[in-house]
């Protein structure tokens, strides 16, 4: 029954079965390494790109827009100092400290206290108790958008003023109003006006998961064909060895 397997039409399929699987598993890779360098390069490329408004950008009730990672935007609203918070475990120049996270009352196009907030990382800090004040009054600001955060980290103390990621389900405890489904990460101009040490482009976070989604599904998509190839060559296989019998 083995002959059966390789004899000359057998054998052309088996060939054909080799290079169908090698081709589709070869596409599937170069998808998925695509997929990781666009992830990689999403936020760098956006970093130095020109500032858009706010409001052009997303709204307060709108998911966040995942083409829009590191986006520059301008926004202009309120400070919200009551609501301040801290997000730990945060690394600059080699040191562990706090992001310092201040909410805005976007001005849309109002401008009113009430208003929806985007919490805004004014800068870094080595403690929480190092922190210079937090401003108030009316603001405009450039920044780079960033999606909430939300690794399942657990909180040792949720009654505290420090979060372990900046996750919207938890900084909205902090604070009185609507927030955006995201956060911006102040420019340096604004950072050292307001006391702290600014978060630069390097600093900020890897690129979420689904960035560049596309070519994870084209990847999946061509692992998927070359299973299918190999299921093919079993079936055929098998028929020919029963046919034989």
């Amino acid at each position: 029954m083995v002959r059966a397997l390789f004899s000359p039409r057998m054998i052309g399929l088996h060939l054909l079965a080799l290079v169908a699987t090698t081709v589709a598993a070869w596409l599937g890779f170069w998808q998925y390494d695509a997929w990781q360098t666009r992830r990689e390069l999403a936020a760098v490329d956006l970093a130095n790109a020109e500032a858009k408004q706010l409001t052009s950008v997303m709204s307060p009730d709108a998911p966040f827009p995942g083409d829009a990672i590191g986006q520059p935007v301008d926004l202009e609203g309120l400070w919200v100092p009551e609501s301040t918070f801290y997000v730990a475990d945060r690394e600059r120049a080699g040191n562990s400290g706090f992001w310092v996270v201040t909410p805005v009352a976007v001005c849309d196009p109002q401008c009113d206290p009430g208003n929806a907030a985007m919490p805004v990382v004014r800068g870094w800090t080595a403690t929480p108790d190092a922190a210079p004040a937090a401003p108030t009054g009316e603001v405009t600001l450039t920044g780079w958008l960033q999606p909430p955060e939300g690794t399942g980290r657990q909180d040792p103390d949720p009654n505290d003023d420090v979060l372990q990621e900046l996750r919207i389900a938890d900084a909205i405890q902090h604070v009185d109003q609507d927030l955006y489904g995201a956060y911006v990460i102040a420019d340096q101009a604004t950072s050292q006006l307001t006391g702290l040490q600014p978060v630069t482009p390097d600093s900020l976070p890897e690129p979420e998961t689904f960035t560049a989604l596309r070519n994870l599904l084209y990847a999946l998509e061509w692992w998927v064909f070359g299973l299918f190839a190999l299921f093919v060559w079993w079936r055929w296989c098998s028929d020919e060895v029963a046919h034989r019998r």
